[in-house]
């Protein structure tokens, strides 16, 4: 066991703020924040994002001048525009949902290859700045404009708008690429990512451009296969419902093809078997070659192919099989400058870097993201495989070298151009991150983003532990006066997790257990655990959910809470509380349904109850085809669970949400009712799978305490 506890500065004392209510006025902490950063290609010039306070969410464009260390203000949306939420597409709004981007502004940009353009869009219009000059100006495209690209070259800017795929010159001549076939039914569209892509791969764009800048790869989509869900405003009886096309497990995903567009109007179209592998995961264009990765519906495949860009015809580069499923890794494949594939995958219990398909990382290492990559190094994050409470950058150098650039206990990212690097740290340290500026033609001084992030009102104080039987990460936080105001005595228990795939809760950064904490603080010994099943922790340890959502991930909740018990007098296992969101949620409804001898009340905000109701890309990763394989769904459902519930359940849902449709929580309620079992729900009006709203999100953390004060049982 360690500890680690941070101190509240003195300007924060005598406020009459709350926590909840700065929680929500800062975004959990997110406003002020530099964010989506990226470094010139000669190192010069660092682009980055940051909206003026911790409570602004207006974000801005900024560029900092390497050699100065001078940050410049270059696209203002208040002076840009009067308004900004009223222009966004329905295409802008469905991508900020998948991102869970909550702030306004500027939300995304991309420039050219030298980094001297950007382009972005603002309330449906299209902005190109100069990065070296500052200048700005809007070009007169018909819109709404939608993830606008500047050409490697920066002569031209292509965009998205609704259906169409299309370009303008710099000038604002501009035309459609594709899309304004009148043959083409409305369901096809071109250059945007599907739900699955966006929502599962994390694949945010639908095209790219090549190196020369005169052809793009884009994805034609057509949703015409996919089931039509309707989502509807039950506070607004007289508003139409929404009709979105959802993908669930077991049925019809939409229809993604690849084509080559020629700037003239020639139109290639990629050839590959996407029947056995229907899914495009990623694309990358170098100099060396288009390179696809494409992935079978039961995710046991990947392909990684190069494209000839004059036929569309594909060769197989590499090709990975795994009997539960084939991880993506965010950066790869990459197909280097000298020709040299460069992947990672599951080797020998690890994930590992591969080079031309050979493993070039040791076993103790699991890699989780590569973040550039030249024939002269790769740059990726990894952690050591028996701790994911930290994850670090390393670089593997040409010559076999391995090097860790960063060793402080956090979570460290890096971004890199010509010989300028930016790195961003967070720790246990003090709040929020630090982005930090160095450049190897001055080393003697390093520059540091200024961060406007408020500091938080509560300060953590956590203990880190491992369990003997399993090795779980577990963090324990206690009241702050637990000592004169509790007397040091046992508390009521209150588990924190996600606990499932794709997400990690027991980090090594400040800002990780300001919640927690705050629920510490009002007199409860709070509990956070990464189980089986959450990343970072070697191949085994993710794939203890195949076929089985439910058991592992509970059990691993339990083995914590009894292991800190025997570490620790200050838990009071008579009174065992659990709250989650999402799969959290899920795992919160499941806890007290199958164990009410452990845990004596829950709130489960926008669980998943039903897996069938649940997206394809990700249900059927682990649960396979619910045609097939019914008994997982059965097994990993909570429906035939709620006869068994007898302890205190709050359901909460947005009732906006497309993501974890309403349906999961109400379907559940409705089993639950008829089983003659009480329990409560809070219905979110206007609420998606994000709670953004600021009066919302305070007094939702307001009543989940209240509840729990309500329901938990009276100390003996």
């Amino acid at each position: 066991m360690d500890a680690v506890t941070t101190t509240l500065p003195d300007s924060t004392i005598g406020t009459s703020d709350t926590f909840p209510r700065q929680q929500a006025r800062t975004q959990r902490f997110t406003l002020g924040a530099p964010r989506n950063i990226t470094v010139s290609a000669d190192g010069e010039r660092v682009i980055f994002l940051r909206s003026a306070s911790g409570s602004d969410s207006m974000n801005a464009l900024w560029v900092l001048d390497v050699a100065s260390g001078t940050e410049r203000l270059v696209s203002d949306p208040q002076v840009l525009l009067t308004t900004d939420n009223g222009g966004l597409s329905l295409e802008e709004r469905a991508q900020r949902e998948r991102t869970r981007e909550s702030g306004g502004g500027i939300t995304a940009y991309a420039t050219d290859r030298a980094g001297k353009v950007a382009a972005f869009a603002l309330g449906g219009r299209l902005f190109a700045a100069g990065l070296l000059t500052g200048s700005v100006r809007p070009i007169d495209v018909a819109g709404p404009v939608f993830d606008p690209r500047p050409d490697p070259t920066a002569r031209r800017i292509a965009y998205v708008s609704g259906r169409l795929l299309c370009l303008t010159e710099l000038d604002g001549t501009w035309r459609v690429l594709a899309g304004s076939d009148p043959a083409e039914a409305d369901t096809v569209s071109w250059g945007s990512a599907d739900f699955i892509a966006a929502e599962e791969m994390h694949r945010f764009s639908g095209y790219w451009w090549s190196p020369d800048g005169n052809t793009i790869a884009s994805c034609r989509v057509d949703t015409a296969p996919v089931e039509e869900w309707n989502i509807a405003d039950p506070a607004n009886p007289a508003t139409p419902s929404r009709t979105v096309r959802y993908p669930a497990a077991g049925t019809n995903n939409a229809t993604v093809s690849l084509h080559l567009i020629g700037l003239s109007g020639s139109r290639t179209d990629v050839d590959w078997d996407s029947n056995l592998f229907p899914y495009i995961t990623s694309v990358n264009w170098s100099t060396a070659g288009l390179v696809v990765h494409v992935q079978s519906r039961d995710q046991r495949s990947t392909m990684t192919l190069q494209v000839d860009e004059v036929t569309g015809a594909t060769d197989v580069l590499d090709h990975d099989y795994d009997d539960a499923w084939v991880e993506l890794v965010p950066g790869t494949p990459r197909l280097l400058n000298d020709g040299v594939l460069v992947t990672a995958a599951d080797r020998n219990g690890a994930r590992r870097l591969l080079v031309s398909g050979e493993p070039v990382t040791p076993t103790d290492l699991q890699v989780r993201s590569v973040l550039s990559a030249t024939p002269k190094a790769i740059t990726f994050t990894a952690n050591d495989i028996n701790d994911a409470t930290s994850l670090h950058v390393w670089r593997r150098h040409a010559d076999g070298r391995l090097a860790a650039l960063t060793n402080e206990p956090g979570v460290h990212w890096m971004t890199e151009g010509g010989s300028t690097t930016v790195i961003r740290s967070a720790s246990m340290d003090k709040p929020g991150a630090t982005v930090t500026v160095n450049s190897a033609h001055d080393t003697t001084q390093a520059h540091i983003i200024e961060s406007f992030t408020e500091i938080p009102l509560v300060a953590p104080d956590v203990q880190f532990f491992r369990t003997d039987e399993t090795g779980l990460s577990v963090a324990l936080l206690l009241p702050q006066d637990h000592a004169t105001r509790y007397g040091g005595g046992p508390l009521p228990v209150l588990l924190d997790p996600y606990g499932g795939p794709h997400a990690l809760r027991v980090q090594r950064t400040n800002n990780a257990f300001v919640t927690s904490q705050w629920f510490a603080d009002q007199g409860f010994a709070v509990v956070v655990t990464d189980g089986r099943g959450t990343p970072g922790r070697g191949s085994a340890w993710e794939r203890a959910v195949s076929g089985d959502l439910a058991t592992a991930p509970l059990n691993d909740q339990i083995e914590a809470l009894q292991s800190v018990a025997t570490q620790t007098s200050h838990l009071d296992l008579r009174r065992v509380a659990i709250r989650g969101w999402s799969f959290g949620g899920y795992l919160a409804a499941l806890a007290v349904l199958r164990r009410p001898d452990i845990f004596h009340t829950a709130i489960a905000g926008a669980p998943v109850t039903e897996w069938r109701l649940y997206d394809t890309h990700y249900t059927e990763r682990y649960l396979g085809d619910p045609s097939t394989l019914g008994e997982r769904y059965a097994a990993s459902s909570l429906l035939p669970l709620a006869c068994d519930l007898e302890r205190p359940l709050l359901l909460i849902h947005g009732l906006a949400d497309d993501n974890v449709v309403a349906a999961h929580t109400l379907q559940l309620s409705s089993a639950l009712l008829a089983a003659g079992r009480t329990h409560e729900v809070l219905p979110l009006i206007g609420v998606t799978h994000m709670t953004p709203q600021e009066q919302v999100a305070e007094n939702l953390l307001l009543h989940q305490l209240d509840f729990l004060h309500r329901t938990l049982p009276t100390p003996a």
